[in-house]
């Protein structure tokens, strides 16, 4: 199937007399006949569902879309994005290990790498993007476990060299994981340019309504454990608590990797996307084909004008045919990046603070990447914890605006923008 056909049909087929749309298991237990049936699957012999903490059909049936649409071998819902993040990390990494991320990711993502995470014994080196070949390789460590990065950085737009991370990551023998929040897997799959492992935040694009809060993790099945099994020892060696089982003997390169995800860290975690969130998720992936061209084409014609304006001062869009990274977005987003545009307004702070506060469509909001234009200045908000050189290396200036360009009619998102910046 094509990806628009995947986005409507992918993740659940009805059989006969079933609901046509993915129905809500609204239920935290599931009734067995014998405590032998439920004995099979906690030790892992038999798939099925006895507590949602764990897995839900709901979950699983829009995991499974996901999964398609990306191109993967299977996939998990999280509670968030954050959650996503975590797990896809902390899945193959623990205390005394090493992880080599992209300094252009998502604020909040830098400080559960830089901060949290730290906290629980795991080093983190950050590199530029742009990074030569020779700094990146000297980033690596003998207790490396993966490389991270975003696809579109939020909300610096950095397109990521995703082939280059991947041959790089893959040469030292990790997986390179990534976020592919902002592009979605209709205008870019990472697992088709080397990425091992994809996460999302699906609160944004994929719900695309301010709907639902949830995350999920896509594994290629491609990475291959056993080749490098001394970097992987909970996946290739017995999980005492599930009597000795070895993930990747027993689930195989497809399956092990979240099979262990869900066994391991949402059974003691709990990080479980709500039934509920999971069916909005769903609702939005399947129109997920028809919104995002209509953003990447606002967005354009936005970046197009503010570029224009004597009042701003610089425009980063990757659609932009002067922008650093248009032939990479060209090379890796043939039809489009994203609806996020990030400039810069004369006067700096003042006069970004000033901007938003006139705009009349646009809401200042935390939220990005979805249906509603909305608008934020991330140094006073979601990057607020970090200090000016961390913003810095992030891509994020203190004069930085960051704006999410929706569905609405694009003349009335620019006469909106014309009208606020008159008052600055």
């Amino acid at each position: 199937m094509e990806k628009e056909t995947k986005c409507i049909q992918g993740g659940y087929t009805p059989a006969n007399g079933e609901p046509r749309m993915i129905p809500i298991i609204q239920s935290t237990t599931f009734k067995y006949d014998t405590s032998e049936d439920m004995g099979k699957l906690f030790d892992l012999e038999e798939s099925g569902y006895f507590y949602t903490r764990l897995q839900n059909p709901t979950n699983d049936y829009v995991a499974a879309k996901i999964c398609a649409l990306e191109g993967g071998s299977a996939a998990m819902l999280t509670s968030s994005g954050q959650a996503a993040s975590f797990f896809a990390v902390f899945n193959i990494c623990g205390a005394g290990d090493h992880v080599i991320a992209s300094s252009a990711i998502y604020g909040g993502t830098y400080n559960l790498f830089n901060v949290t995470m730290r906290r629980m014994g795991i080093d983190f080196t950050f590199v530029d993007p742009e990074c030569s070949d020779d700094e990146l390789n000297a980033a690596f460590k003998p207790n490396t476990k993966a490389v991270f990065g975003e696809t579109i950085a939020n909300p610096a737009l950095t397109v990521l060299d995703i082939e280059r991370f991947a041959s790089m990551a893959h040469s030292h023998g990790v997986p390179l994981i990534i976020d592919n929040t902002f592009a979605t897997p209709v205008n870019c799959r990472p697992i088709e340019w080397g990425a091992d492992i994809v996460t999302h935040s699906t609160t944004k694009y994929m719900d695309g309504h301010d709907a639902s809060v949830g995350g999920c993790i896509v594994d290629s099945g491609k990475f291959d454990w056993f080749a490098h099994a001394d970097k992987f020892p909970g996946l290739t060696t017995p999980d005492e608590s599930y009597h000795g089982i070895t993930y990747a003997e027993k689930f195989g390169l497809k399956g092990a990797y979240i099979t262990k995800a869900t066994a391991q860290l949402m059974r003691d975690l709990g990080a479980i996307q709500s039934p509920q969130n999971a069916f909005y998720v769903n609702l939005g992936l399947e129109s997920l084909h028809v919104r995002m061209p209509r953003h990447c084409e606002n967005a354009l014609k936005v970046a197009e004008f503010l570029e224009a304006h004597e009042k701003i001062s610089w425009v980063n869009y990757p659609g932009l045919k002067n922008n650093k990274y248009y032939e990479r977005a060209k090379k890796y987003m043939p039809e489009g990046t994203c609806g996020v545009v990030s400039f810069g307004v004369e006067g700096g702070r003042a006069a970004a603070e000033r901007f938003m506060s006139g705009l009349k469509i646009a809401i200042i909001a935390t939220h990005v990447a979805d249906a509603h234009t909305c608008v934020l200045h991330p140094a006073s908000a979601t990057h607020r914890q970090m200090k000016d050189e961390e913003l810095v290396a992030a891509g994020v200036s203190p004069d930085l605006v960051r704006l999410s360009v929706g569905i609405e009619n694009v003349n009335d998102i620019i006469t909106d923008l014309k009208q606020a910046l008159e008052l600055v």
